[in-house]
């Protein structure tokens, strides 16, 4: 086939290709086949009616004396035309990372969970992701060729091979963006060198793939600083081609990671126009642009994952010297709190478990799971003591040097500790001496094992998440899945998702404090022990409580939906 060349300053339309462009052999029919399928099925089953009507012809009166009568409202939830939110819509995902191809966060997480359940909000999906050489072959072998054109991308008229490449799963359609020159490495993420050409190269591809395709969304959905030249490509360089017709919404994962480099690099690299590197744009100090920065001035709306975490980055302690900017634009700020996909994490279908179990028989069943678990990670096997779980990144983010400091003042013949998780060396190397000097009561799992994972959520009877900071977090909501209580500071999604337990209602499902001290920690993690020891009753309820929070994706997903609608009426 031909390499198009495609201008972002054109239509991909015929009568606005350029002389030197070549028609295309192959040209998608994408919209054209969603219109031919209710046709398909309109006709089949106008054909299908009167067959049914006119061969048994003393059946003609039963429609009128029994099928009218049967169709109650407990029936109509059977049929989708009557439980599909209207009107429908149609997004674009685009990001740099998702389950199951390449995950190294939440954000894969986001980019597959959240798509699958848009599906059930009547909402038409794609998501656009780099093809890197490190997704496995099982997937790359499945993916089919949809096409392929040249891109001018750098400031001095360098264009680049842009190929795509189709997988549909699930109602979902993936299409990646391929170049060996940009994606051949091993991993998503190398440095800022390498990194800043790539998704400079994939944010402009992306939108050009969509024009290519002559699938226009309705909305634009980019996630995190890799895709946050979107927004600004979008209104620049993609005006007055079909594209450009869609609104564009920019979610902010963690506020730390920003993309930020020098002018000229990102100048160059980009293609972009002189005027976006401007202090209200990409221009942040003296010398420096930061795409982050630029895609919140150019996006229609901005959403973080959640409510509490869209007023901490308007703060100067959290706001990653973005706080100024983001109150700026606080008018389309938003925050939509994460959820758990209940198809990975459902304690009753989960084959990793010793004895999995569902909201009638958690009470017994974690108690099998503790054994199992102290079992396999060499523990003094008590079904009287209190296991406290902690999986996570071992990094400052995550309040470990307040477990460091309080973590000796744990251990008193009552409580046991479960570590997991990789990171910064000097907790590996105190995590691993906590395990040997209390041996028997702390287990340090210096790696990431999923099963392990799984076995430590539904064995522990708490999960500690004493976060700095917290954008959303999701231990704590798998946590809560599995009935096991969560202890978190009162930080991002933590404070949004956790109710602190009252005693003298009984109500909460989980233990908090609220300022960054050891001291509240280690007496938060006291009161959960304190009422797991002195009144069981009153925890087995809030483990019951948990377990029936709903926490998954589609509560999300119709917050998600409703902002499309605000955006797109």
């Amino acid at each position: 086939m031909p390499k198009k060349k495609v201008q972002t300053e054109t239509t991909t339309k015929p009568k606005a290709r350029t002389p030197e462009e070549p028609e295309k052999e192959v040209k998608p029919k994408a919209a054209a086949s969603k219109k031919a399928a209710p046709k398909k099925a309109e006709s089949v089953q106008k054909k299908k009616a009167p067959k049914k009507a006119a061969t048994p012809k003393k059946a003609a009166p039963a429609p009128q004396e029994e099928k009218v009568p049967e169709l109650t409202v407990e029936e109509f939830p059977q049929l989708p035309e009557q439980i599909l939110p209207q009107p429908r819509r149609s997004i674009a995902f685009i990001g740099s990372e998702c389950y199951p191809f390449v995950k190294t966060g939440g954000l894969g997480d986001v980019m597959y969970a959240l798509p699958r359940s848009l599906i059930r909000q009547n909402c038409d999906v794609k998501v656009i992701l780099p093809r890197y050489k490190c997704i496995p072959w099982e997937y790359q072998e499945k993916m089919v060729y949809r096409g392929e054109f040249t891109m001018n991308l750098c400031s001095d008229g360098r264009s680049f091979y842009v190929g795509i490449m189709e997988y549909v799963w699930d109602g979902v359609v993936y299409d990646f963006i391929d170049n060996e020159e940009f994606f051949s490495s091993g991993n998503p993420y190398v440095n800022l060198i390498d990194d800043i050409p790539k998704f400079c190269f994939f944010s402009k591809a992306a939108l050009a793939a969509l024009n290519y395709m002559d699938w226009v969304p309705d909305i634009i959905h980019c996630h995190d600083w890799q895709a946050a030249l979107v927004p600004v490509y979008l209104r620049t360089l993609f005006e007055g081609t079909p594209v450009a017709s869609a609104k564009v919404m920019l979610t902010i994962h963690n506020l730390r990671f920003q993309g930020i480099y020098n002018i000229p690099t990102i100048r160059y690299w980009s293609g972009l126009p002189d005027y976006v590197f401007n202090k209200d744009a990409l221009k942040q100090g003296y010398e420096d642009a930061n795409m982050m920065k630029g895609g919140i001035t150019y996006a229609n709306m901005v959403t973080t994952v959640s409510y509490t975490y869209a007023g901490e980055i308007q703060s100067p302690f959290y706001g990653e010297n973005l706080d100024a900017h983001l109150r700026y634009h606080s008018g389309k700020l938003r925050g939509i709190v994460n959820g758990i996909d209940y198809g990975t994490w459902n304690s009753y279908t989960d084959s990793m478990l010793a004895a999995p179990y569902d909201i009638t028989n958690v009470l017994q069943k974690k108690k099998e799971n503790k054994r199992a678990l102290q079992e396999q990670l060499g523990l003094v096997q008590d079904d009287h003591v209190f296991v406290i779980g902690l999986i996570s990144r071992l990094t400052d983010q995550k309040g470990l040097d307040l477990v460091n400091e309080i973590l000796p003042s744990l251990i008193d013949g009552h409580t046991q500790v479960v570590i997991l998780g990789t990171g910064d060396w000097r907790y590996e190397n105190s995590f691993r001496y906590f395990e040997i000097v209390y041996k028997g009561s702390v287990c340090s799992n210096i790696m990431y094992d999923e099963g392990r994972a799984h076995r430590i959520y539904a064995g522990a009877d708490a999960l500690l998440v004493p976060s700095l900071f917290e954008p959303c977090g999701l231990t704590q909501l798998t946590a809560m899945h599995y009935g096991t209580i969560p202890i978190v500071r009162e930080t991002g999604g933590l404070r949004d998702t956790v109710q602190p337990y009252n005693q003298f209602s009984n109500d909460g499902n989980g233990f908090t404090f609220d300022r960054y001290d050891p001291g509240l920690l280690l007496d938060a993690i006291n009161r959960a022990k304190t009422l797991y020891f002195t009144n069981r009753w009153c925890w087995d309820e809030m483990v019951q409580r948990d377990m029936d929070k709903d926490v998954s994706w589609d509560n999300s997903a119709r917050q998600y939906r409703d902002l499309y609608l605000e955006l797109k009426p």
